[in-house]
């Protein structure tokens, strides 16, 4: 499978890229990460945001992904 920048695609690239480095997004993500666990975290994140601000598309696996990275 080829993958983009060490990320399964250019979406879930995108979504990491923003999550990791837009401090808002960031502190958003650790503290729903805290309260609700990875799983409920990401059903919570998605509730509130659908897109990056450039566009890419927020979706569960490109979510879970970044916040396991946040995790680690």
């Amino acid at each position: 499978m080829e993958t983009y920048n060490g990320h399964r695609s250019y979406n879930a690239w995108n979504v990491s890229l923003w999550i990791n480095n837009d401090e808002n997004l960031y502190n958003y993500s650790l503290d729903l990460i805290k309260q609700y666990g990875i799983n409920l975290a990401v059903k919570k994140f998605l509730q509130k945001f659908d897109k990056t601000p450039d566009g890419a598309k927020y979706n569960r696996l490109s979510v879970l992904e970044a916040f396991k990275d946040l995790n680690s």
